[in-house]
């Protein structure tokens, strides 16, 4: 079974930063392209950032310039280093892979919780 486990969480200020991590059981992790999503009440999950198995990566322009997603292959870990914060990057952080997420009724992990206010 897949497990996903986000943590890293928290309350800052805006302009702060933080680091979200992901730990994945490996039998996603070492082919798939992984994801950060986050959702905020009454709103769908949104992709913000990808990361391919080779390292490409991919933003939203929401979070493009200021957010940095990475991964430790032997870790089985993605990160999201998340500088800048606004009010508005407040949601709860999700990870995934890619294809999976697409998929009705597919698990996610429980997220973690950002909030970004002075």
């Amino acid at each position: 079974q897949v497990q996903l486990v986000e943590s890293g969480g928290g309350l800052v200020q805006p302009g702060g930063s933080l680091r979200l991590s992901c730990a994945t059981s490996g039998s996603i992790f070492s082919v798939e392209t992984m994801g950060w999503y986050r959702q905020t009440p009454g709103n769908q999950r949104e992709l913000l950032a990808a990361i391919t198995n080779g390292g490409s990566t991919n933003y939203d322009d929401s979070v493009k310039g200021r957010f940095i997603v990475s991964r430790d292959n032997a870790k089985n870990t993605i990160y999201l280093e998340m500088n800048k914060l606004k009010p508005e990057d407040t949601a709860v952080y999700y990870c995934n892979s890619l294809s999976r997420a697409i998929i009705p009724g597919s698990s996610w992990g429980q997220g973690t919780q950002v909030t970004v206010s002075s």
